[in-house]
């Protein structure tokens, strides 16, 4: 291609059960729209995963760990086997990257889409920034006493100001480009002192920038999310929160299958990594029945935090085209359709 085309270095990383069906769709659309808006991508192929486990003993190596940090982005299809004991994936690649690229925000968009059975009110538009290297998820606690009548298990949540603080002000950019309005989402009157610590931050930082900031407890989250989504814009979460009410939003806008997430260095001191949020579900794994669009949205947020927003645009608008017409009924026929419609999305420019 020509030497002025834009070029990104993308690792693909396929994963297991359904993952390189699905990423295979997006990443022949991916390659569509940079022929389509002048950029190219080359791409790098990481097989990791449940089947590179069980044949080296290794989840994710120092070299490996490298090469990816060199990248532009990642891009993940699913992890996970019943052959592979659970925490192995989980902690060793997927928590692993997150902490040693710095992905600390979890970005995980839900919206409501024409030709899609949701669940609830139908005026679900939101995205929830979730804290993607501290609470509950670092790692922090053990067992004591194994096996007796006094075992003991621990699990800390360590949350640090300048975690915290970092996560909310990304959360409260993206809420200036939007609509203006903010919520933090935690469990103030019980955990009270990471509690008060997200609340005074969220506060302080919504007054330098101007927003609106509202506070809504977890749990009454959960009732708001399904009788009035409205109310929310952005939210801005701690891990484990964030983690549960993403698939909440994900249940009532059509589910695991439909939804995208990307885990960002919103500092791009490295690559950030995009993957859809349902799991390798391997009971269809080689069926061809595996519905590839929250691959193909998890793409497009890849390619709107690489700088090229209007292929973005398109990616997504192809998807929502295809899901307004009724979806397709396997993985190739959404390929096919995908394709065509991002090509019309050219033509329509």
């Amino acid at each position: 291609m020509e030497g002025n085309v834009r070029s990104y270095l993308i690792a693909h990383l396929p994963g297991d059960g359904i993952g390189p069906e699905v990423t295979a769709v997006a990443r022949d659309l991916v390659d569509q729209a940079g022929k389509q808006h002048g950029f190219s991508i080359e791409w790098l192929h990481c097989p990791l995963g449940s089947q590179h486990y069980l044949r080296t003993g290794e989840v994710l190596s120092d070299e490996i760990l490298n090469d990816l940090g060199k990248t532009d982005a990642i891009f993940l299809g699913a992890v996970g086997s019943p052959s592979v004991p659970p925490g192995v994936l989980e902690r060793g690649l997927l928590l692993r990257l997150r902490f040693e690229l710095d992905l600390y925000v979890n970005l995980r968009p839900a919206k409501q889409r024409a030709g899609v059975d949701a669940v609830g009110a139908d005026n679900l538009d939101l995205v929830v920034v979730r804290e993607n290297t501290e609470g509950l998820y670092a790692g922090a606690g053990g067992i004591v006493h194994r096996g007796t009548a006094f075992e003991t298990a621990t699990e800390e949540s360590l949350n640090t100001r300048a975690g915290v603080e970092r996560c909310i002000r990304y959360a409260a950019g993206l809420a200036k480009r939007r609509s203006g309005k903010l919520t933090l989402v935690h469990k103030t009157n019980v955990l009270v002192h990471a509690g008060s610590l997200w609340k005074r931050v969220a506060d302080q930082v919504a007054a330098e920038q101007g927003l609106q900031l509202d506070y809504c407890h977890v749990d009454a989250a959960c009732l708001y999310m399904v009788s009035d989504p409205g109310r929310f814009d952005v939210i801005v979460t701690d891990n484990l929160f964030g983690d549960i009410i993403t698939d909440l939003a994900a249940a009532l806008t059509g589910g695991l299958g439909l939804s995208a997430s990307g885990n960002l260095n919103p500092d791009k001191t490295g690559p950030s990594m995009f993957e859809p949020v349902h799991g390798s579900a391997p009971d269809i794994a080689g069926t061809g029945k595996a519905n590839p669009v929250g691959a193909v949205l998890s793409a497009a947020l890849m390619l709107d935090h690489l700088g090229e927003p209007k292929a973005a645009a398109e990616l997504e608008g192809a998807a929502d085209a295809v899901l307004a017409k009724g979806g397709a009924a396997s993985t190739q026929a959404w390929a096919e359709a995908l394709a065509a419609q991002l090509a019309h999305s050219e033509v329509a420019r």
